[in-house]
């Protein structure tokens, strides 16, 4: 072996040193930092800690870890120095072995690094400033969408946008295709709007413009008239210069394509481009990180195909199915060790998801041990099912468990009523994702539709939403008259606004009209920084005063979003260097539901098992594990969506840290329906001795056997059995007579009473109103505010005094 050989060796070997507290897997995709590189993370794999000892690498030594470049000035005694322990060197040596570890380091605006949530680009930025202190400012750590507008804006020459766009978000490009429809005389019932622009929205992640969606309608009358509403809701959008979520994407990956000098330069900018979540990137997306790294091919994607549960948006799991194909002597690294789960739960996991056979094959461990059994409970109804949830997580809380330990998830946001139900009844915190966002909220968008059109006056949907709110006396008659006039002279409205005297047919608004406009105009001269400017509009606008003309609990509570929206423009503030109005709005349109979760609110969370991705908790309850509720009607039958399904399962086991509960009900109503499900064949999936079977102890109607010849019938197990039997059992003809209940407690607590409860402090019991065999308090807390908690469960947290 020549000494070149044996140096490159050493060079290797003292490299993998200083990342030897990864496991020999992450060290190894740590230290591959050259060409195409496929990491399959499995879940609780330690993914994020390998994409930042990666970027630490490609910092420090560039390629020294994978590559076989011996420098010019080395020697063969050099060898030594390489193979020697830093602390037994002198400064001297150590400064020239560094030196020589190190190949065209990289640096840090050199590396691309694209995740999916502003929560996981958070989390990705911190550590990495953490580890490399103020260096990894300069690193493009941050989402696709978030990426790809830093671009546009930057290189908006090229775009036919100016660099002040506006984002629209899912509100307003819903919004704007309401009003697009209608002009077009387009039948909301024959065209759903959400339907069209779900349409619309797959045909920019296939990187199709209208004129091609059009060419491709033929003579499907449908698709040409959605053709037409893509024309003319594209017009409006470029009109009001302004892009939705999916032209983010669209038009960066048209502006690659199109600009060779554009392309060469991002291409020669990103020596490195890493790509997490890979799993749930679109056609868009792939050409995106294609394109940005064609010049080195130095791309490191990182996902895992089981986690690949965003179909319905546009992913595509092909992706990362087909990394090695489509780029040429790519590598694979497996990452399997498991650092959340304890064994039983990966068992679980492991067990669903081999039934999948679109998938690459791997296998998640752990050496923390086995930990407790995965419980499955059968509920006689939804009620019972959300009883056995709070009971469990009352147990946990007594314990000294904390509410923010416990999570419940669920296929569809219909499931949460009755377990919200029970957490009321109970005393126990929660929060639901998904619901109504604080962006959302009629008050919120008000405003920021003011600081929209401050930013941008062109932006026409949201100047029509302010115009006349706070009202001012401009109609909608006049309305229609400034758009008309903006048609016909090729203007903006608010350009047709500030010249409304010069219009006959504006004559009698135009005094109302340039008020207002001329408000609007001193709050975009206004110099001052981003609150100031946000205080200074709720004044001058008058929102405010609106507010204070209805006084009552109801104004009270959007004068509180208000001012809490001052306070995210505060933190936007703190958080960034430079920070602009534009910034702020940008910020705004890309955040996500999953950005406002708060690990240190002590509630129990409840989500879809789809927000739940990314996330983990100490107990995880896996709620309506029932055919046709999860997996969903709509998948029976097609093998792809139950593969989909079965992905969707894995992830939601894999959340479950310590304990894992999987719940169905014999008999559930929903949406105003009673019926009799089965169990998920999921469920039927799990390996036996990993889990623990327990069902409630009352009547319920048994189902027979199967029908379905692919599944067989199968014999009850006195777990999750629902009343199976391998032959069909004639039904009682009437319930057992229930045993007698014990004599409940007596219930001491009475109107007037001074309490103190564990989670809710001190409190003065307001009314007791008796239920059968409990009562009903209605108890005023010092700070947690007024609750109805039901008397027996509160007596185990409450005491008087």
């Amino acid at each position: 072996m020549a000494w070149q050989d044996e140096f490159v060796k050493a060079r290797r070997a003292a490299i993998a040193a200083e990342f030897s507290r990864l496991n020999p897997e992450q060290r190894l995709g740590a230290m591959m930092t050259e060409g195409p590189v496929l990491m399959l993370a499995g879940a609780g794999s330690g993914k994020t800690t390998v994409l930042i000892n990666r970027i630490a690498n490609i910092l420090k030594y560039g390629k020294g870890s994978d590559c076989d470049t011996v420098p010019d000035w080395a020697q063969k005694s050099d060898i030594a120095l390489l193979n020697a322990k830093p602390e037994e060197l002198g400064e001297e040596q150590r400064q020239r072995r560094e030196k020589l570890m190190a190949v065209e380091p990289a640096p840090a605006w050199s590396v691309l690094a694209i995740t999916f949530t502003n929560k996981a680009a958070g989390e990705l930025k911190n550590r990495l400033y953490n580890m490399l202190g103020s260096e990894a400012e300069d690193i493009w750590a941050s989402t696709f969408h978030s990426a790809c507008v830093r671009i546009l804006r930057r290189e908006a020459d090229y775009t036919p946008f100016e660099s002040g766009f506006t984002i629209y978000d899912t509100a307003d490009s819903l919004s704007l295709m309401k009003h697009v429809m209608k002009d077009l005389n387009m039948d909301e019932k024959t065209y759903p709007p959400r339907s069209v622009l779900s349409q619309i929205s797959r045909a920019k992640d296939s990187m199709k413009d209208a004129r091609t969606f059009a060419e491709e309608a033929g003579g499907d009358f449908r698709r040409k008239r959605i053709a037409e509403a893509y024309a003319e809701y594209s017009r409006r959008l470029l009109e009001a210069n302004a892009l939705d979520f999916d032209d983010i994407i669209f038009y960066t990956v048209r502006l690659l394509q199109e600009n060779p000098q554009v392309r060469e330069y991002y291409q020669r900018k990103f020596r490195y481009v890493l790509v997490d979540e890979y799993q749930d990137t679109n056609h868009a997306q792939f050409l995106l990180a294609e394109l940005l790294s064609g010049g080195r091919k130095n791309i490191c994607v990182v996902g895992d195909d089981d986690q690949s549960i965003y179909k319905f948006r546009g992913a595509t799991i092909e992706n990362i199915l087909g990394f090695e194909e489509h780029y040429q002597n790519a590598r694979v690294v497996r990452l399997e060790q498991n650092y959340r789960s304890t064994g039983n739960i990966l068992n679980a996991a492991n067990a669903v998801i081999k039934n999948n056979l679109g998938r690459k094959s791997k296998k998640l461990w752990t050496d923390s041990g086995d930990g407790e059994k995965v419980t499955v409970y059968t509920a006689a109804t939804e009620n019972d099912e959300a009883q056995y949830i709070a009971a469990r997580i009352l147990e946990g809380y007594e314990r000294g468990e904390r509410f923010s330990d416990f999570a419940v998830l669920y296929r569809m946001n219909a499931q949460s009523n009755q377990i919200e139900f029970a957490f009321k009844r109970n005393g126990i915190r929660y929060r639901v994702f998904g619901g109504f966002r604080f962006f959302d909220r009629a008050e919120v968008k008000d405003m920021l539709s003011y600081l929209n059109v401050i930013n941008n006056p062109g932006d026409t949907l949201r100047l029509q939403r302010i115009v006349n709110n706070p009202p001012r006396g401009i109609g909608a008659k006049t309305l229609e008259t400034v758009a008309e006039i903006a048609a016909r002279e090729g203007a903006t409205e608010f350009e047709i606004m500030e010249r409304a005297a010069e219009y006959p047919e504006l004559s009698r608004a135009s005094a109302k009209i340039t008020e207002f406009t001329g408000m609007i105009n001193s709050l975009r001269a206004f110099e001052g920084p981003v609150d100031e400017l946000y205080s200074e509009a709720l004044e001058k606008t008058g929102y405010l005063a609106m507010l204070d003309l209805k006084p009552g609990p109801e104004s009270d509570a959007r004068r509180e979003n208000l001012m809490e929206l001052k306070t995210s423009i505060e933190q936007y503030m703190r958080e960034t260097e430079n920070a602009t109005l534009a910034g702020y709005l940008d910020m705004v349109s890309l955040y996500t539901d999953i950005d406002k979760y708060d690990e240190d609110d002590d509630c129990v969370t409840m989500m879809t098992m789809h927000s739940a991705k990314g996330l983990e908790f100490p107990t995880v309850f896996v709620a309506g594990a029932e055919e046709g509720i999860f997996p969903g009607t709509r998948a029976i039958g097609d093998e792809e969506e139950i593969e989909e399904e079965r992905r969707l399962c894995y992830v939601a086991i894999t959340r479950a840290k310590k304990k894992l509960y999987i719940t169905g009900a014999r008999q559930r109503m929903m949406m105003g329906r009673t019926s009799n499900n089965l169990p998920s064949r999921f469920v039927d999936e799990l390996p036996g001795e990993c889990v623990e079977k327990k069902e409630a102890q009352r009547y319920a109607p048994t189902f027979g056997a199967y029908s379905s010849g692919d599944r067989g019938a199968r014999e009850s197990e006195g777990g999750y059995g629902y009343g199976r039997r391998k032959r069909p059992v004639r039904p009682p003809e009437k319930p057992a007579a229930p045993r007698p209940a014990a004599a409940p407690a007596a219930v001491d607590f009475r109107k007037g009473d001074a309490v103190e409860h564990k989670a809710f402090g001190k409190g003065v019991i307001l009314s007791v109103q008796p239920t059968g065999g409990d009562a009903l308090l209605e108890i005023a807390f010092d700070s947690a505010g007024t609750k109805r908690l039901m008397a027996k469960a509160a007596s185990k947290f409450m005491r008087k005094g």
